[in-house]
């Protein structure tokens, strides 16, 4: 019950803190995540799952400021 109470919390203040950020800031923040969780995948099965983290989430913040520029330069906010 406890872990429960505390995963809720947490996804609310994860998601009410996105809600006054830009799109740029959203999409990097998102490309992050992926990157981070795919990075830890790969680092754990490589035997440093740290290291992957790190390493996939600034390859997704990069990935997702690029996403960014693609949209604005195609006309969408």
């Amino acid at each position: 019950m406890k872990k429960t109470v505390v995963l809720v919390v947490v996804a609310v203040m994860v998601l009410g803190g996105c809600s006054g950020m830009s799109n740029t800031q959203q999409r990097m923040l998102s490309g992050g995540a992926i990157g981070a969780g795919g990075g830890t995948l790969v680092g754990w099965a490589a035997g440093c799952p740290a290291c992957g983290a790190a390493i996939g989430g600034g390859a997704g913040v990069v990935g997702g400021y690029l996403y960014d520029r693609y949209e604005k330069s195609q006309g969408r906010p």
